[in-house]
């Protein structure tokens, strides 16, 4: 996975049902995502491979 960065929009792989979220902050491995559906969710990048979302696919969905 590349470098995820604050504003950037990913889903969890294992998650759908949170729909789609935006990265607040990333530290080290600490990812702080805030998921349409879930709120703001504390990630372990280490543990779990966030799939990025490109702007264009955001905006056809």
């Amino acid at each position: 996975m590349g470098r995820l960065t604050p504003g950037s929009f990913v889903c969890h792989p294992d998650r759908p049902d949170w729909g789609i979220g935006q990265v607040q902050s990333v530290i080290g491995p600490r990812v702080t995502v805030n998921f349409e559906n879930a709120g703001k969710i504390l990630i372990n990048s280490d543990a779990i491979a966030l799939e990025p979302i490109d702007d264009m696919k955001k905006k056809r969905d």
